[in-house]
């Protein structure tokens, strides 16, 4: 009897992994395997978070699940999509599988009448944080709220806030025309925290590995007399955080399944099944680096390197200084001139589209999704990279001027581009 009740939970189970919503997420597919495991077993309610990060969703051993949330993330979408299954494919099903929150135990119930959607709730800082990084842990959840609630804005008359031009179109329609899930990913780069002074940000230093090996953070250690120190991701730039609003407001409003999320808690495997538009200097993270094959046009911490630069073009962009205003004088009046990096590149193993917009000012990144959203500078940028078909580049990077008055553009320029070449043909885009 008991191996005859197992074999119909397993068969449950297979059902759900060949249903429309988990076919396409191998990452949820293993996820729901891996603790449906151990649930038989009798062994989930001896799971840990770092446990599932690691054996189930791949994460390294220097995963911390007090500086990051990929399992919470992974296991509130687990939820979900269990959720819409029940509501959709499996409204039928004689046995409903369950992840209860508050742990790793999967349930299999009868079907009930009725099944109830889940709701994501984040659980609280954990214990021992200090205040600071309870603040700055809100003020993350305060920015991305502001996204989820941009991403629902529309007019009076029912229609998005951005107008859709052809220009826009060009920009974005590889990757709106997917039926991939779309994700805005958030650059928060490596920080150390010495415990009992604060968090040390040093721009060369973008993997925990090659801090010991850091002579800053080593002076500065024992200059405190610290005996430990501690990696940390809960940091974006002013200008990144402005740009994931800008994007949520204009993708909420056509593309269904959009997450926010920071870039350390993306896994190779969901850069394979995702969309992706990465906002900020792109270092520090493994699973971007991997990205950066092929490209022509590099970010670095004080400019842009023009690999292969045509005539008239330069190999370097330094960083520019500010300049004094109208009035003559330096400081929050002065205009800046910076340059913002915008790439759109094929995924991983060719598989879906990458869209990336970097830079290393606080108008920089926030240029790049004006230029993307707003629509005289789309079609300014389209209008340059046009070809004589009337398209433009599948696989592209541009660089544009910006200036920027008190950290915010006030005018943008192109400056050059490159068509990206792919030596083995992507998979076409999904309809």
């Amino acid at each position: 009897m008991v191996l005859e009740v197992e074999a119909a939970r397993r068969a449950q189970v297979e059902r759900i992994f060949q249903s429309k919503a988990f076919r396409s997420s191998d990452v949820l597919r293993h996820l729901l395997s891996y603790l449906v495991d151990a649930s038989l077993a009798g062994t989930a309610d001896d799971l840990k978070e770092y446990t599932v990060a690691v054996d189930a969703l791949g994460k390294p051993s220097s995963y911390d699940p007090r500086q990051e949330s990929a399992v919470r993330m992974q296991v509130g979408r687990l939820r979900q999509k269990l959720a819409e299954y029940y509501r959709t494919e499996g409204v039928d099903d004689p046995i409903v599988v369950d992840l209860p929150k508050g742990g790793f135990q999967v349930v299999f119930e009868p079907r009930k009448a009725v099944f109830e959607q889940v709701v994501i709730e984040e659980p609280p800082p954990a214990r021992g944080w200090r205040w600071r990084e309870v603040v700055l842990a809100v003020c993350l959840v305060v920015a991305l709220a502001a996204i989820a609630l941009l991403a629902t804005r529309k007019t009076p008359a029912g229609e998005p806030v951005v107008p859709w031009t052809p220009e826009i179109q060009q920009l974005w329609e590889p990757i709106l025309s997917s039926n991939r899930p779309l994700v805005v990913c958030i650059a928060t780069p490596l920080s150390v925290l010495i415990p009992g002074y604060g968090f040390v940000r040093e721009f060369a230093v973008n993997d925990w590995e090659d801090v010991p090996k850091s002579k800053g953070i080593a002076a500065l250690k024992e200059a405190l007399h610290a005996q430990t120190v501690q990696p940390t991701f809960g940091y974006t730039g002013v200008g990144t955080a402005s740009a994931a609003l800008l994007l949520g407001q204009f993708l909420g409003a056509r593309q269904k399944s959009l997450v926010v999320t920071r870039a350390n808690l993306l896994s190779l495997p969901e850069l394979m099944e995702e969309n992706v538009v990465f906002l900020g200097p792109l270092t520090g993270d493994r699973e971007i680096r991997a990205l950066r094959v092929d490209q022509e046009i590099l970010l670095e911490p004080d400019g842009i390197r023009n690999l292969h630069p045509r005539p008239g073009e330069p190999a370097f962009v330094p960083e520019a200084t500010g300049t004094a205003g109208p009035n003559g004088r330096k400081g929050g009046e002065d205009s800046l001139d910076t340059y913002s990096l915008i790439s759109r590149v094929p995924g991983l193993r060719g598989k879906g589209e990458i869209l990336s917009l970097s830079g290393n000012q606080i108008s920089s990144v926030m240029a790049g999704a004006q230029a993307l959203t707003d629509p005289s500078v789309a079609k300014m940028l389209v209008g340059k990279m046009r070809k004589p078909d009337g398209t433009i580049p599948r696989y592209f990077q541009v660089v544009l001027r910006v200036r920027s008055m008190d950290g915010v553009p006030t005018e943008i320029t192109y400056m050059f581009h490159r068509e990206l070449t792919v030596t083995k043909p992507p998979v076409p885009p999904e309809k």
